[in-house]
């Protein structure tokens, strides 16, 4: 294709998603013709997209205009570096988690499959034309579009009434931001009529206008994000959704609201205020911290993942309101260090994510169970899945030498090489900032621990789990694709950081990349090799060594020979599956340290209980303090609304007249 542009080359990837759904409804019900041929086709145009998008970065912007839509009203697109980078992301977390799918779906499951694959598919599509919208139009009919697309994925399995109402919940939340969204446009357009991102950004607003833009579209996209306290969608659509679908909108989709507020943040608005920085960085600090407890105390491992997911999303916050900060007081090589932490950290959850979600998927096919209370040692009948989720659980612990490690050693590097600020205050929070965000860390290591061992690791809690069985060749390929995407990420950040910074250029003017390829490919040195530096692949030649060493040591002192024998009982009689530590009582300390920030339920066994139980419930503040009391609210105005409507003629002509007076008497000649 050498006389078509990257973002032909895009439309046509867009283009070839919606036909493959559309070919899906040729044969509804024949699985195999879905799932061996149409899933992996999805996944070849993924990989187009990303290879596309990786060749144009650098290069200049380019604009397209589809005379589809309403008249005069055509949708303008455009590739920027911007768009490319998260292009990139969807492109290559696509063809991953098609392929996994590929092998994902069975008969009897759900919608019929050729409803699924159209579904899926065309939220494919819809996300890569927010990406490439460059007019609110636009915009707003692909984001609407991925919204219902994915409603639909999400409540595949509607025989059940609380899937149900977790897909109600998520389309609820998202139109509710998607109004803010709207009004953040409209705001931008400051009174001219023009919708194209170009009229926005030829607007000079005062600071007050801005400002509502700026905090409408925080509000919209972080609806759509997962920032609290409009959280409460993500908890409940993860573990309904089937595990493709909650990886797609955990690895993907969820960026798409980041790409929202970068875009608008520094390229519609301009010139950002210092205090927008402040506003980001509090909610996604707060964020963080909710998302990273809660996950520690879930005894449902897609439940664990999604407020994993909510954690991950406060840590791009920080790290976007440390951006603002700095590009507000012109530092312009913390505000790259931060842009690229930020941008980095998107790539690599979309990594890991997807795969931890797509292993949680292998997990409950082959035993039918979320509860993390009934799982236990399946890396002896799962070692495909169980090898492959350590590398997505150590990249999420954000552990070297994996991808999460290096994102988050970046934000860091960002709070600790910033000098004073011009405000005292913000002197005194940031380092505050930096320490909670070590503390995220920590947390997400320790829930990581317990999501792998307890699903993974010790004996098997249930006689059915040694049933359980491996995943197939198609799932396999579909991990394996991650879990490589996620390694490439962490021991080549030079060259990563190379790529994405062109979008880092695009928004503040300047990058990280000449700085990084100073020091050579193989040592990452943001600042100077003497202040910090982290070379992953030494790191990973150390471990590879220490290993092969204690292999070889066991086979010369040993001779080869290996001799099983029982784990150490720890002083026990009897060592069960019943005596290992359980999900709860792993996460006992956390719910006593940080006890005022859950809401539980606790039912104590007494004497004279005939069966003796004990339970803890843990639930969501949100709920009781904002959601609950709004609901009612609502039901009440509901009640007195209804009273309007009598049935009665008469009373609907009078309501006719009385509006015609006030209209009468408000009106202007």
């Amino acid at each position: 294709m050498p006389d078509l542009l990257p973002i032909d080359v895009l439309l046509i990837a867009a283009c070839a998603w919606l036909a493959i759904g559309l070919a899906g409804l040729a044969a509804p019900r024949n699985l195999y013709f879905i799932s061996k041929i149409l899933f992996p086709l999805g996944a070849a145009a993924g990989v187009l997209a990303g290879l596309t998008s990786l060749r144009f970065l650098g290069a200049g912007p380019e604009v397209a205009v589809l005379a589809i839509g309403l008249p005069d009203l055509p949708f303008h697109l455009r590739l920027d570096n911007l768009a490319a980078v998260f292009v990139l992301l969807l492109g290559f977390a696509a063809a991953g988690i098609s392929v996994f799918a590929a092998g994902y779906f069975r008969k009897g499951e759900g919608a019929a499959p050729g409803l699924l694959c159209l579904q899926y598919h065309f939220f494919l599509a819809s996300m890569l034309l927010v990406l490439l919208a460059d007019d609110a139009y636009a915009f707003m009919v692909a984001w609407e579009g991925m919204a219902l697309s994915s409603f639909f994925l999400v409540t595949t399995d509607h025989r059940h009434a609380e899937i149900r109402r977790a897909g109600y919940l998520y389309l609820l939340i998202a139109h509710v931001g998607a109004i803010a969204i709207l009004l953040s446009f409209g705001v931008m357009t400051a009174g001219s009529g023009d919708y194209s991102f170009a009229g926005m950004r030829a607007q000079a607003l005062s600071p007050f206008w801005a400002s509502a833009a700026f905090l409408l579209a925080f509000a919209g996209f972080g609806a759509k994000a997962g920032l609290l306290p409009v959280h409460v969608w993500l908890p409940e659509a993860h573990p309904a959704a089937p595990s493709p679908v909650s990886a797609m909108m955990s690895g993907v989709m969820l960026k798409t609201a980041i790409y929202g507020l970068l875009r608008v943040s520094f390229d519609l608005l301009g010139e950002p205020l210092w205090w927008w920085g402040v506003v980001a960085m509090s909610i996604g600090l707060v964020t963080a911290v909710f998302g990273v407890l809660y996950s520690t105390v879930q005894s449902d491992m897609k439940r664990l993942l999604a407020y994993s997911s909510i954690e991950n999303i406060g840590l791009l916050a920080v790290a976007l309101g440390l951006t603002l900060i700095f590009h507000a007081y012109r530092m312009e090589a913390l505000a790259a260090l931060s842009m690229t932490a930020l941008l980095y950290h998107c790539l690599a959850h979309a990594g890991f994510k997807s795969l931890l979600f797509l292993c949680t998927g292998s997990v409950l096919h082959a035993t039918k169970e979320r509860s993390l209370g009934k799982l236990g040692g399946l890396i002896h009948r799962m070692p495909w899945v169980a090898w492959l989720a350590l590398a997505g659980v150590i990249a999420s612990a954000g552990l070297p030498p994996l991808s999460g490690f290096v994102s988050e050693w970046l934000l860091l590097q960002s709070f600790l090489f910033s000098p004073g600020l011009p405000h005292p205050w913000l002197n005194m929070v940031v380092p505050v900032a930096a320490a909670v965000v070590a503390l995220v860390a920590a947390l997400a290591g320790f829930a990581m621990v317990k999501f792998y061992g307890i699903v993974f690791l010790g004996q098997m809690r249930e006689e059915a789990l040694k049933d359980a069985h491996d995943a197939g060749p198609w799932e396999r390929a579909g991990l394996l694709w991650l879990a490589g995407l996620t390694l490439a990420l962490g021991v080549l950040p030079t060259a990563v950081i190379s790529v994405i910074d062109a979008a880092t250029r695009q928004l503040l003017g300047t990058g990280l990349a000449d700085k990084v390829r100073e020091h050579g490919w193989w040592l990452l040195a943001p600042i100077s090799p003497d202040r910090a530096s982290y070379a992953p692949l030494v790191f990973l030649a150390v471990i590879a060594a220490a290993v092969l060493l204690g292999r070889q040591l066991v086979h010369r002192l040993y001779h080869g020979r290996l001799r099983r024998s029982p784990a150490w009982d720890c002083g026990y009689v009897f060592q069960g599956p019943r005596a290992q530590d359980t999900a709860e009582g792993f996460s006992q300390p956390i719910r006593r340290i940080f006890e005022p920030m859950f809401r539980m339920e606790r039912h104590f066994p007494t004497l004279r209980d005939e069966k003796p139980y004990y339970s803890v419930k843990v639930e969501d503040h949100f709920w009781h303090w904002l959601y609950l009391p709004l609901a009612r609210l609502v039901e009440g105005v509901s009640r007195l609304i209804i009273r309007l409507q009598g049935g009665r003629i008469a009373i609907y002509l009078l309501y006719s007249f009385l509006t015609l007076i006030v209209l009468l008497l408000v009106a202007r000649p």
